[in-house]
């Protein structure tokens, strides 16, 4: 029996989920959910995932949220290449070490960057105030200063000459800000490099495949009916005016 993965591939998690299973032939059914639309307050989908967020997995009678746990349960599974999370104990440490770290940086920092730029200003109908928006650039670049500097340092990849699990969860947290049209790779020849390899060793029609939505949010985005998105504005509000 396959997997059931529950995914929105505007989520950055979900896309890294749904690379990772592509790319090592883990067999699996893919269950749309769109945050935009609200399907992930269904009741079907909290018998899923109770926290209602994306991605989730369904193995048989077995259910699991967190995308990081997700490709680790698969790595397991199905006993894909040892180096997406390899048995050294040194290259695992520091595969950790930057799945550990990104949660508060640059997952924060590029998710913040494409709700001020693109999904605020659709659901209040306004921009967000200027120094607002100049400390989210300030924030997303210390983040992308030490993915540089500390976790890419000199080498081709995170943990080492091989792609990680490391490498792919920063992959698609890099791009959630180029889809709000922040080119994040601009003066980073280093960052780009390394994100021409890992599109490479992913294979460029999978990775484009996975991106292709964040890269086209900014229309989608328009066409959209701002009043399912209104539970947010407390919080926008509260946050950002």
């Amino acid at each position: 029996m396959p997997l059931e993965l529950y995914l929105d591939l505007f989520s950055q998690p979900c896309r890294s989920v749904y690379i990772f299973a592509k790319k090592n032939n883990i067999p699996f059914d893919f269950k749309k959910i769109s945050l935009m639309e609200g399907d992930h307050y269904g009741e079907d989908f909290g018998k899923v995932n109770m926290m209602r967020k994306v991605p989730a997995m369904r193995d048989g009678e077995f259910c699991l949220a967190e995308s990081v746990a997700m490709m680790i349960y698969m790595v397991e599974k199905f006993k894909t290449p040892d180096y997406w999370y390899p048995a050294d104990l040194h290259k695992r440490a520091r595969v950790n070490e930057y799945l550990s770290w990104q949660h508060m940086s640059i997952r924060m920092h590029g998710s913040k960057m494409f709700w001020v730029k693109v999904l605020i200003p659709k659901i209040m109908g306004r921009e967000v105030p200027q120094e607002k928006r100049d400390a989210a650039i300030e924030d997303l670049d210390e983040s992308l200063k030490w993915l540089e500097e500390k976790f890419l340092q000199d080498g081709p990849f995170i943990a080492g000459d091989h792609i990680s699990l490391a490498d792919l969860v920063a992959i698609v947290e890099v791009y959630q800000p180029v889809g709000a049209g922040v080119d994040v790779f601009e003066g980073r020849p280093k960052l780009s490099a390394w994100r021409d390899r890992v599109r490479q060793e992913i294979g460029p029609e999978l990775f484009d495949e996975a991106h292709q939505g964040i890269m086209g949010a900014i229309e989608v985005v328009k066409t959209l009916d701002s009043s399912k998105m209104q539970a947010f504005r407390p919080r926008i509000q509260k946050m950002f005016f």
